[in-house]
Order: C-alpha cells, then sequence, then structure tokens
C-alpha cells in the first residue's frame, strides 16, 4: 500500500516525533511485543506544533501491523478522535479511550506505550501482581499502579477511574488486559516497558523454578525515593541511539 509522504506537509519537529515513534513500533514488533494490530502507542505534539490544542496525539493506523507502520502512516487525532490529517485509516475505538484518557491525565505524558504480552497478562492476572524478586522489579515497584478490569475499553465512562488508578505513576498493570507504560520522552517510554516486560517474564519463570527470594523492602524503597528524586527516567536517551542504529542496519523503512 502506497501512502504519500507528510516529511514535506508537517513541521521539521513534528517529522522527528513522526519517525521516533514509527520506530517504537518497528522496535515493539522486533521485541516480540506486539499483538498482530490490537496494541496501541501514541506521542503528544508539543504545543508549538499543535498551536491551542494540547490534546492531540499521534496514533497507528488501524489495521496496519507494527512492522508495516511508518512516519506518514501514522495518525492524528485530537481529544475527540478527530483526524487533523486526512488518513484512510481507523483508529481503534480502544486504543484512543485508554490514551486519551493518560493524555488528558497527564500532561508531563509525551509517550503511552500499552501492550499485551503473554508474560504481561500473566502476571496481570496473578493476585500478588509485581513480586519484588528481581532487580527489573524493583524500578517497576517504585512507580506502579493498577487498574482493575472493565472489558474492552471502548467506554468513555471509564476513563476517570483508569486516570484516578494512575495517578503519578509511570508503570501501570492493567488487571486482566496488559500493562502500560508512560514516559516524557518515546525513549524514556521505550526502556521503561523494556523494563516492565523483563519484570514479567523473570517472575513467570522464577515461579515455575521453586521457592522465591524477595528483595528486602527497604531496598525497593530506596529505589523509589532515588526515581523520585531524578527527572530524567531509567536513562532513555543513551539507550535510544543504539536502538535507532538497531533498527537501521535491519530495515529504515519506517523513516518513510
Amino acid at each position: 500500500m502506497h501512502i504519500p509522504s507528510l516529511k514535506e506537509v508537517v513541521t521539521e519537529q513534528e517529522w522527528q516525533l513522526r519517525c521516533d515513534l514509527a520506530a517504537c513500533y518497528r522496535l515493539v514488533a522486533l521485541y516480540g511485543w506486539s499483538d498482530l494490530v490490537f496494541t496501541h502507542i501514541t506521542a503528544k505534539l508539543p504545543e508549538s506544533v499543535s498551536g491551542a490544542d494540547s490534546h492531540q496525539f499521534l496514533i497507528n493506523p488501524y489495521g496496519l501491523m507494527f512492522d508495516e507502520i511508518t512516519a506518514s502512516s501514522l495518525v492524528k487525532v485530537d481529544g475527540q478522535c478527530n483526524k487533523i490529517i486526512d488518513s484512510p485509516f481507523p483508529v481503534n475505538p480502544a486504543g484512543f479511550v485508554i490514551h486519551s484518557a493518560v493524555h488528558e491525565a497527564r500532561p508531563d505524558a509525551g509517550c503511552v506505550l500499552h501492550t499485551h504480552t503473554r508474560a504481561g497478562v500473566a502476571v496481570s492476572a496473578q493476585a500478588g501482581g509485581v513480586l519484588p524478586i528481581s532487580q527489573q522489579s524493583t524500578f517497576v515497584l517504585a512507580s506502579l499502579a493498577y487498574h482493575e478490569y472493565e472489558g474492552v475499553a471502548f467506554r468513555d465512562d471509564e476513563k476517570p477511574r483508569l486516570q484516578a488508578d494512575l495517578g503519578h505513576a509511570n508503570f501501570l498493570m492493567l488487571r486482566n488486559h496488559g500493562l502500560l507504560t508512560v514516559g516524557k520522552t518515546i525513549a524514556d517510554t521505550f526502556l521503561s516497558m523494556y523494563t516492565f516486560e523483563n519484570t514479567c517474564r523473570i517472575q513467570i519463570d522464577a515461579q515455575a523454578g521453586g521457592p522465591l527470594t524477595q528483595v528486602n523492602p527497604l531496598i525497593v524503597k530506596g529505589v523509589a525515593e532515588a526515581m523520585r528524586v531524578q527527572t530524567g527516567g531509567l536513562g532513555g536517551a543513551f539507550v535510544w541511539p543504539s536502538l535507532i542504529r538497531k533498527l537501521d542496519k535491519l530495515d529504515h523503512s519506517y523513516k518513510s
């Protein structure tokens, strides 16, 4: 399918955001976190691009696999899911409800990433949720919230409850559903999901191997305090350039 390039249509700042978000979709596919076409990653447009409408964001074209998404195919919508630039693709209603709720409640949320991975859903179904049994889990537990399952999230009336449950957390476990991360940048949000996903994979593997040793609660508390003081997230800016190099070696068509 030919999708006309928007490189000369949008601002340079928006084009870079589109390239980074398309790269994030490709990386999610590369790491095996995608669920056909049914999960979502969004990036909020800065006010210098969106103007008075501070709720504009980019979301995936519903129907494309994550390894097909390009900078030009991303759909730009406002807070009511109106398309700002015409697109032949629809927007997943459940994706819009979840992501618009987070962007609306969290002005600091430059990016929101949601997955339905096997390990993520498995831990989300466990009564104990994330357990403090790995170094990775201590970073997640430092800023973790839970939201109870209410069915497929396409109803606007769920948004206030989701927003209240998320609060100021950067990791959200959607019970019986999957994982969600929030970050100031696409890089930070991707790295948070990398940590969240590995936390869940490690937990499922560890539970299959016998009795578990838990991390001292004082250590978990110390990580939480350190992350409250730290303002640069988990360090996504350090990892992102290497991920882009990795992706460019494989396929740079996401930039089209």
